[in-house]
């Protein structure tokens, strides 16, 4: 890994009251349970982030998602939100929060919060009058209830599937039954109903009045469905999915990626652009790219995730097709592309990146990771030639707790300790997401390697103390230094967001200029290759005399 100075007289201000400095921020998701554990109860809270923020600064990242801290039952993870506007007491209080932000803002970090507007817990004051409230009533108005069909309302509304398997309505005592696009227990709200809207611009308020610098908006392309009636069936459980999608008109699907969606996100902008800087959005939105843009016009959210990205193989043409069309997307969008290797529902990229391409990862983790094996040497090496990929792409990154250790998914969790309602809620046919959210190890030895003071509500396998911060931290070549000098590297570097392609590249190789200052070269191929002209800043691996071996990406200054 070599490193080379360069000016920083072109590089911006990140952490500046710059009202554009998430276009190109590298961003660290936190999912709180997983990250730090302060009180040794063995589940992470908010105390534990804040004893590891110097982690986040040290490692150069902008800013640190924290995935949902709100009070919850945790039937699915923390995305059943009791109540939008406090803290889960397991994790800490309003006060604790407030420490944390103030921490994060002290070391030059912005703080995102976790937004979850498609759906309440049902343990929601607003779900609870609702049940008491009876059919007909303005309680169950906020929510989607219907009559069911058949002589007897016996059978669901519609044919509409959950997420996670089986029918997206349940039904209550009295007869008629609500709409749950994820687990019974959270009740899909009702967007047309004003309250609702309200409610919302209250919340946005609320934690952005603490502070909070921006929002990811959880499923953001489900809100608004066509709730007209009769509602409609889809003919087949598939078109309930994300991926049917284009078995309709754009716009047309009954409850996903609606074209009426895009008003609340153009209400909710106006909230934004009221503070100093503008709060920033980020959409979490599964369609299609040209779709996708829209929630991240300059007048709705902002930014968008891209999942085409995060789903592309191993393959050098794929891969700039894909970085090609989103960063047109982007910039017909007027925003800046992001990118996203790994989060809290895939497998672990370090992992995923190695398993065949027809690889059926719910069979796989049903396996325990064995059908077919991994080479972790190969996925580290892999997935770090990705990183060095994906940060040097114009626009944002966005980085996976524990991702920076190199950590693999953990795939033989007993199914007996499995939390992820996808494992019952789908009859034990798929394992679910646990095995990305096992808690991180900090120090190579303790009950949970530094987790907290006891074991982890999830088991960590033993090889996790090799992954632990102490075990990397200043040695050499090790994935979290590699990380630290990328990020430092890649803030000195910055300069506009585009890139030039080189088309003379070998095959199998992705190589581009951004601006002339500097190139990145990745070898996505089996065969060592030349290196083009310019000064090795960093490389994911050892050179091989000189060049650049397979699954290697070298960053070059010109």
């Amino acid at each position: 890994m070599t490193v080379r100075s360069t000016s920083t007289s072109s590089a911006p201000d990140l952490s500046s009251k710059d009202p554009n400095w998430w276009r190109q921020a590298v961003i660290y998701q936190v999912y709180p349970r997983s990250f730090a554990d302060a009180d040794g109860d063995g589940l992470g809270d908010l105390r534990g982030v804040t004893q590891r923020l110097t982690h986040l600064a040290a490692l150069g990242v902008d800013a640190l998602w924290l995935s949902p801290f709100y009070p919850s039952e945790l039937a699915d993870g923390g995305y059943d939100v009791d109540d939008y506007r406090d803290v889960d007491p397991r994790l800490g209080t309003l006060d604790d929060f407030d420490t944390m932000a103030a921490e994060a803002h002290r070391l030059g970090l912005k703080v995102i919060a976790d937004l979850v507007p498609n759906h309440t817990s049902h343990r929601h004051v607003w779900f609870r009058e609702a049940l008491n409230a009876g059919p007909g009533s303005p309680a169950r108005d906020r929510y989607v209830f219907r009559d069911g069909r058949g002589e007897h309302g016996e059978l669901p509304p519609t044919d509409w599937q959950s997420v996670f398997g089986g029918s997206a309505w349940k039904r209550v005592p009295d007869g008629q039954w609500y709409l749950h696009l994820f687990t019974p227990e959270q009740p899909d709200l009702n967007w047309e109903n004003e309250q609702v809207r309200t409610d919302f611009r209250t919340t946005l308020r609320f934690w952005s009045d603490r502070g909070v610098d921006g929002f990811r908006v959880d499923v953001a392309h489900a809100l608004v469905k066509d709730l007209a009636e009769p509602l409609r069936d889809l003919g087949a459980p598939e078109l309930s999915g994300e991926a049917a999608l284009a078995d309709f008109a754009p716009g047309t699907h009954p409850f996903y990626d609606r074209d009426e969606v895009h008003e609340v996100y153009r209400d909710w902008r106006k909230i934004f652009d009221t503070y100093t800087p503008p709060r920033t959005a980020v959409a979490e939105a599964w369609v299609p790219g040209a779709r996708r843009a829209l929630y991240a016009r300059p007048d709705e959210l902002g930014q968008a995730f891209n999942f085409e990205y995060l789903q592309a193989g191993w393959d050098a043409s794929e891969l700039r097709e894909v970085i090609t069309g989103s960063l047109a997307d982007a910039h017909a969008a007027g925003a800046s592309a992001t990118w996203v290797l790994s989060n809290h529902d895939v497998v672990r990229h370090a992992t995923r990146l190695v398993l065949p391409p027809d690889t059926d990862t719910d069979a796989w983790l049903l396996s325990g990771g064995h059908a077919p094996a991994v080479d972790r040497e190969a996925g580290l090496r892999r997935a770090r030639a990705a990183t060095l990929l994906m940060l040097a792409l114009p626009g944002s990154a966005y980085v996976y707790q524990g991702e920076e250790l190199g950590l693999p998914e953990v795939a033989d969790l007993p199914t007996e300790v499995l939390q992820d309602p996808i494992w019952e809620q789908t009859g034990h046919v798929r394992k679910g997401r646990d095995g990305c959210r096992v808690p991180l190890p900090w120090t190579t030895d303790g009950p949970s390697y530094g987790f907290g003071a006891g074991a982890a509500w999830l088991p960590q396998p033993p090889d996790f103390a090799a992954y632990a911060v102490q075990a990397q931290d200043g040695v050499a070549g090790s994935t979290l230094e590699l990380y630290r000098t990328a990020l430092r590297l890649r803030r000195k570097l910055l300069d506009g967001e585009s890139l030039t392609w080189a088309d003379e590249a070998p095959a199998g190789v992705l190589r581009f200029d951004r601006s002339d200052r500097w190139r990145c070269v990745t070898n996505l191929s089996g065969a060592t290759v030349d290196l083009p002209a310019g000064e090795v800043l960093l490389s994911s691996a050892p050179l091989e005399d000189g060049r650049l071996g397979p699954d290697t990406t070298a960053w070059l200054g010109l």
